[in-house]
């Protein structure tokens, strides 16, 4: 049998708005402000805001008005060339155009941020994995059973050394040796 993901979507948490500019949560009946707002939406609350005289929704303005403040805290803000972009594109196909693109973009972004976590873990552990080798090529190379072998190899690589030096030793005994004879200079003219 198939299984289906299917997520059911939160219900939204609907914040009034009075003439005060007060915000008041209805899910947590209290009021908030600001921050607390944009701190719903950073852990995926589904916000809306609403006049609380008319009920016309004015999450829009409200979320702008979250990303305007955040601003100006930071030197770098929205980039310049992305606000006047967002200011020439007044008609609805231009508008619609920048929501899907700016929307895929995001999204991209968070499987990329997602897939760079789920992926720490791995790389993490791929990074770790040359030094466990080494850690048990040491273990290894000091049990009392890699000692033995090791000396035994060596002792095998003396005895090799030595048989070459020897028949080194006969092939330069066996060769004869040329004298070496003075030059002389050439006579003076």
């Amino acid at each position: 049998m198939q299984q289906r993901d299917v997520r059911v979507k939160p219900k939204p948490v609907v914040i009034k708005k009075y003439g005060n500019r007060r915000l008041y949560d209805t899910v947590g009946r209290r009021y908030i402000n600001l921050e607390e707002v944009a701190a719903l939406v950073r852990k995926g609350a589904d916000v809306q805001v609403v006049d609380a005289k008319t009920r016309a929704d004015l999450t829009r303005s409200v979320l702008t008005q979250i990303i305007m403040e955040e601003a100006k805290d930071q030197p770098a803000g929205l980039p310049l060339e992305l606000l006047r972009q967002l200011i020439i594109a007044t008609d609805y196909a231009q508008q619609q155009f920048l929501s899907w693109y700016l929307r895929s973009a995001f999204e991209t972004y968070h499987k990329l941020w997602d897939a760079v976590q789920n992926g720490l873990t791995d790389v993490s552990s791929a990074a770790m994995a040359p030094f466990q080798r080494v850690r048990e090529f040491i273990a290894g190379a000091l049990s009392p059973e890699a000692a033995q072998e090791t000396g035994l190899e060596i002792e095998q690589l003396r005895r090799r050394v030595a048989e070459l030096e020897t028949q080194l030793n006969r092939t330069e005994t066996r060769a004869p040796r040329k004298r070496a004879t003075k030059r002389r200079a050439p006579a003076p003219r």
